[in-house]
């Protein structure tokens, strides 16, 4: 029996829009369907996703209002213009902070607060997506939006180092999932370099699970406990691991 909503788990390197199309593939009955989805994820994440079928469409606003969850890996030391591994890396100073001072900002997360929009997201100003302008060299030109947003509980749940080597190797091996522009070619070029700088090297790595309202960007936490922190820091991996009451133990792998 066709479903109105359906929970689907998008992989690493796949846009939504892809997802879509990759569940019709997989699944006929839907293939003339009208079917949208509720809620981003970046090409970089993963994690559920649910897709919306037919009348539900009309809904839509419903479910992109619903809480997430997620899990997320932070590395120190390290900043992109993206705020993950998905960007050019334009700091590299491999520092890593103090372990009582993190725990700290990890704790200090929770509450309401103004929450400004990564730069390199698809959220409009002056009829153009901020990567528009991002990619264009003009963010001086306006002022990036904000939304208040809610973390109703942060976790920590992992605080380790890792070989600076390993990180570039896995940040490289997501990168080469990702169909579409991305300026793959130069990132992977700059990674590289960095894992020739930081041979021998490691750097703190924290997994941190976040309950939080709708509109939160991992990675834009992730570079705001980096500048807190007087170290800078990016996104490695973020996982939504349920949307409302959708999680992902009971989404559909189509893949």
């Amino acid at each position: 029996m066709k479903k109105s909503v359906v929970s689907v788990i998008k992989p690493i390197g796949w846009t939504p829009f892809r997802t879509v199309l990759e569940f019709k593939k997989a699944n006929h009955a839907y293939m003339y369907d009208t079917i949208s989805y509720a809620g981003r994820l970046d090409p970089m994440a993963e994690g559920v996703l649910l897709l919306l079928i037919g009348e539900e469409n009309k809904n839509r606003k419903l479910y992109e209002g619903l809480k997430k969850e997620y899990i997320a890996e932070i590395i120190f030391g390290i900043t992109t213009d993206t705020y993950d591994v998905m960007g050019i890396i334009d700091s590299d100073s491999l520092k890593s902070p103090n372990k009582k001072k993190v725990e700290a900002e990890v704790a200090s997360l929770v509450g309401k607060n103004l929450h400004k929009y990564p730069p390199y997201s698809s959220k409009t100003v002056g009829g153009r997506p901020l990567y528009w302008w991002a990619r264009e060299g003009k963010l001086s030109e306006i002022k990036l939006p904000e939304k208040k947003i809610e973390i109703f509980s942060s976790q920590l749940m992992e605080i380790k180092n890792i070989k600076v080597e390993e990180v570039g190797e896995m940040a490289i091996e997501m990168i080469e999932k990702a169909n579409g522009d991305f300026r793959q070619e130069k990132i992977i070029k700059l990674w590289k370099e960095l894992l020739v700088k930081g041979k021998n090297k490691k750097v703190m790595m924290i997994k941190v699970k976040i309950d939080c309202s709708s509109g939160t960007y991992v990675r834009r936490i992730a570079s705001d406990l980096g500048e807190k922190l007087l170290c800078g820091a990016l996104c490695t991996s973020i996982k939504r691991v349920r949307v409302g009451e959708y999680e992902i133990d009971d989404s559909m792998m189509i893949f």
